[in-house]
């Protein structure tokens, strides 16, 4: 198992990972030393700070304005 750095939350570290193993698989080269599976080698490669992480703001404002119609299921 992975041991999650501090700085990241979990479902901040599993989504930056299960990105990283899509691109793994597509054949981008990995930046630590490759295990069998392509998730574990993603996830390692977070935890050791190997990728360039570019936050994206998200804009309020672009947002449809929210009528209170919408349900979450």
């Amino acid at each position: 198992m992975v041991q999650r750095p501090t700085h990241f939350g979990i479902f901040e570290f599993a989504r930056l990972a299960s990105l990283r193993a899509a691109q793994l698989t597509r054949g981008c080269t990995p930046r630590v030393e490759p295990s069998g599976k392509m998730a574990v080698t993603a996830q390692r490669e977070v935890a050791a700070g190997k990728l360039d992480v570019v936050a994206v703001p998200l804009d309020i404002e672009s947002l449809p304005p929210d009528d209170g119609d919408a349900a979450i299921a």
